[in-house]
């Protein structure tokens, strides 16, 4: 099986991640145990989430952790919308993060369903 790092889409939601807790320094300090804790913990499983599903010695469970990589990252994009909209990151910041998050989604979509094809998931 492949080491984790050497999936694209691990490198690209690793890079995400830390584009994200870049952008995220500028936030208030009243948010700093809010909106920036739970933002930059979001993105942060779903680099973790390829990772460990990929020691997975079954299909089926690193299918399961894919898809929970999936639903981190749609959470991600909640709140980087919710962040432009507080007026916390421009437009103009958000909406990079917003086409990655999409690409990312799709690789992520696109790996689970080469990992297990029946899921349904």
């Amino acid at each position: 099986m492949q080491h984790f790092s050497d999936l694209k889409v691990w490198q690209r939601s690793h890079a995400f991640v830390l584009e994200i807790y870049g952008a995220t320094k500028s936030y208030p300090g009243d948010e700093r145990f809010g909106l920036v804790s739970q933002l930059r913990r979001a993105a942060v499983s779903v680099p973790a989430n390829i990772a460990e599903g990929a020691k997975r010695e079954t299909a089926p469970d690193y299918a399961r952790f894919l898809n929970i990589a999936e639903g981190s990252l749609a959470e991600t994009e909640y709140l980087l919308l919710l962040s432009r909209d507080l007026g916390y990151i421009t437009t103009a910041v958000y909406e990079p993060f917003q086409r990655e998050a999409s690409e990312i989604a799709r690789m992520l979509h696109a790996l689970r369903t080469k990992v297990a094809p029946n899921d349904r998931s």
